[in-house]
């Protein structure tokens, strides 16, 4: 992903509310299979950790995005924002070159 493109997401994630919450349990394989079900449907999503999670907001990025096959956009403060590139069928978001 270029950097043009990576801007391109943060200012589509900046209107967007979270969506999912990371909590206390911290993630489970219930949470992630949503997580990936979210991204195939909408391909851009935000995520909060809260703050009763004692996991550090970037290692949870890495491990969802690694797990989901998706790319961590960016991680402000607790705030977590995964892209997924969709099907070509079910492309919502084109990306600037």
């Amino acid at each position: 992903m270029t950097t043009k493109q990576r801007a391109y997401l943060k200012g589509l994630a900046m209107t967007m509310d979270p969506i999912f919450q990371v909590g206390k349990a911290s993630m489970n394989p219930g949470l992630t299979e949503a997580i990936a079900e979210a991204l195939e449907a909408r391909e851009l999503i935000k995520i909060s950790v809260l703050k009763n999670c004692m996991d550090d907001p970037r290692e949870i990025a890495e491990t969802l995005a690694e797990r989901t096959q998706s790319q961590v956009v960016q991680v402000i403060g607790k705030k977590i924002v995964l892209y997924k590139e969709g099907k070509d069928d079910k492309k919502k978001i084109q990306l600037p070159k």
